[in-house]
């Protein structure tokens, strides 16, 4: 596990360099709660809308930040990175891991300090809750990390991914209760969110955080959704990962 932890290591230092991103992002946060969020707050008459709101942005940056790593590991392979990880006493196993803790670890760093602006604004009714939801957080983050490596090592193509990527982000998160509670959705658009890992991940933080409402899904389906995402995701991104790695090179 120790080298498991220094490739966890190294992707937290190569994940800090893009300050300009990670910058922006916080713009973007502050933009999202300061601005739109009182605006939206005063069209919609669900009770506590901004509150609601709020919630679902920082789950909106989560799972931005952990498909970041898909970029990482292009840009490792385009300079010839990839080669110089393999020669290292690392087992291809052990770097997959690594990989996949990694991206979800650091989406949480540089999320933390957002999150508990949010949580400032918005408070906690039950520590309890809270920490039975942030610890389920983690699970969305590995399996948003695992989806990410498992789609950029299997198209295998920047520009695709950059696209595909760009096409996931539109559908994940306007068909999910992000921004909207299911209620005021057409038939078909609240089917997919309720199945939907980042609808599991907005309404479990919303009921950690203490915002009980009829709108949100069942924290115990939420949970039971959340595992089964990772377990799906994490193991199905390190299988392909370590397939591709498999002679020398991820081609």
């Amino acid at each position: 596990m120790t080298k498991v932890w220094l490739v966890v290591e190294r992707d937290l230092r190569t994940f800090l360099r893009y300050k300009f991103l990670l910058i922006m992002r916080a713009i973007w946060f502050v933009a999202q709660v300061t601005f739109f969020g009182l605006i939206s707050s005063r069209m919609v008459i669900v009770p506590n809308y901004y509150n609601y709101y709020v919630a679902g942005v920082v789950m909106m940056l989560l799972y931005s930040t952990a498909m970041f790593i898909g970029y990482d590991i292009f840009e490792e392979a385009e300079h010839g990175v990839v080669e110089y990880l393999l020669s290292l006493p690392i087992s291809r196993k052990e770097m997959v891991l690594g990989r996949s803790i990694g991206g979800g670890i650091r989406s949480f760093v540089y999320v933390g300090p957002l999150l508990g602006v949010a949580l400032a604004m918005i408070g906690i009714a039950n520590p309890l809750n809270f920490l039975v939801a942030f610890a389920s957080l983690f699970l969305f983050s590995f399996g948003v990390s695992g989806m990410s490596i498992a789609i950029a090592v299997g198209i295998k193509s920047h520009d695709k991914y950059d696209i595909l990527l760009g096409v996931l982000d539109a559908l994940i998160i306007r068909l999910s209760t992000t921004l909207y509670p299911r209620a005021f959705m057409p038939n078909l658009y609240s089917a997919i969110a309720g199945v939907n890992p980042l609808t599991f991940a907005s309404d479990l933080f919303r009921w950690g955080a203490g915002l009980e409402s009829i709108y949100l899904t069942n924290p115990l389906t939420a949970i039971i959704g959340l595992f089964l995402f990772f377990f799906t995701f994490t193991f199905l991104g390190v299988a392909i990962y370590e397939k591709r790695l498999e002679g020398g090179g991820w081609e």
